[in-house]
C-alpha cells in the first residue's frame, strides 16, 4: 500500500469533510470504506475526527469535522500542501480569487486557509509542519484523486497556474473535454469542462475521489447505508467510477483502478 510522509508543494495532500451530523458520517464512512474515527477529545479542534484504515493507526486516511455554519452545506474538501499559507492567499487575490478563510494555525500540525477561484470552486491549502497529509493513498479505500468541474477551463487554467504553478494538458473526452493537472511533469489532479448536459445550477465545484476494488459493490452498500448513487458505476478508460453522496448530502465519487 503506497504510503507517504510528505507532499511536493502543489500537490493535493488531504481530504475532509464538513458534515451537518458527525456520528451519521462516522458510521456511513466506516461503513463503506471500513474507516475508524478518532474524534480529538481537545476543545479547540472543534470535534475533528481522522479517519484510519484498520491495522493503520497513525497514518490518517481523511478526516471530517462538524460544519460551522447552519447554512454551510456537507461537502468532502481538497487541501493542497503548499509551503507558505500566506504567501498562496496573497497570489490567490492577485490572480482574482477570493479569501474564504484567512490563513489560520492548526496547533502543532500546520497552518491552513480556504479559498475560492474566480469561477466560485472553493479548494484549501495546507503548510504542514507536524502533520504531512494523507499517510496512505491509491489503495483501495483511500483518497487517490481530486476534480475540479467548472465551465471556463481557460480562466481556471490562468488561475491555478498562477497560484500553484500547475501547467494543465486538456484532451477531448467524450462529447467534453478533459485536463490533468500537472506539477513537474506528473499528473496531480484533474479537471472536466462542465457542458450543456450539466444542470445550469449545478455550480463549479472539487470532486474528491475514494479508490475501491469493486466499484458495483460499493455503490450497492452505499445506497444500503442511507446514502445515494448519482452517477452509477461507468466504465472510463482508467476504471469503473461512480458519483455518490452520503446520507446528508455531501457528495463524492468513487473510482476500481485498472491495474495498469
Amino acid at each position: 500500500m503506497p504510503q507517504l510522509s510528505s507532499y511536493e508543494p502543489g500537490v493535493p495532500c488531504w481530504v475532509d469533510l464538513a458534515t451537518t451530523d458527525l456520528d451519521a458520517a462516522k458510521a456511513f464512512y466506516g461503513g463503506l470504506f471500513g474507516w475508524q474515527a478518532q474524534t480529538s477529545p481537545d476543545p479547540q479542534y472543534g470535534g475533528y475526527t481522522m479517519f484510519t484504515l484498520e491495522g493503520a493507526e497513525g497514518h490518517e486516511a481523511a478526516a471530517a469535522m462538524p460544519t460551522s455554519q447552519e447554512t454551510q452545506p456537507p461537502a468532502w474538501n481538497t487541501y493542497v500542501s503548499v509551503t507558505d499559507a500566506d504567501a498562496t492567499a496573497k497570489a490567490v487575490q492577485a490572480a482574482g480569487g477570493q479569501v474564504v478563510m484567512e490563513p489560520m494555525d492548526i496547533p502543532e500540525q500546520g497552518r491552513m486557509a480556504v479559498f475560492a477561484d474566480p469561477l466560485g470552486a472553493v479548494i484549501s491549502v495546507w503548510q504542514p509542519r507536524g502533520f504531512s497529509g494523507a499517510g496512505y493513498v491509491n489503495e483501495p479505500n483511500t483518497y487517490c484523486w481530486s476534480e475540479l468541474n467548472c465551465r471556463d477551463i481557460a480562466a481556471a487554467k490562468a488561475f491555478y497556474g498562477e497560484v500553484f504553478g500547475w501547467e494543465g494538458a486538456t484532451s477531448e473526452f467524450g462529447d467534453t473535454t478533459y485536463t490533468e493537472w500537472k506539477v513537474g511533469g506528473r499528473s496531480i489532479a484533474g479537471m472536466v469542462e462542465m457542458n450543456e448536459q450539466w444542470p445550469a445550477e449545478v455550480p463549479p465545484h472539487w470532486m474528491v475521489y475514494f479508490a475501491v476494488s469493486d466499484c458495483d459493490a460499493s455503490a450497492t452498500r452505499t445506497s444500503q447505508l442511507g446514502g445515494t448513487v448519482s452517477v452509477p458505476p461507468t466504465d472510463i478508460p482508467i476504471g469503473r467510477f461512480a458519483v455518490l453522496g452520503d446520507p446528508q448530502g455531501a457528495y463524492f465519487s468513487i473510482i476500481r483502478l485498472n491495474p495498469s
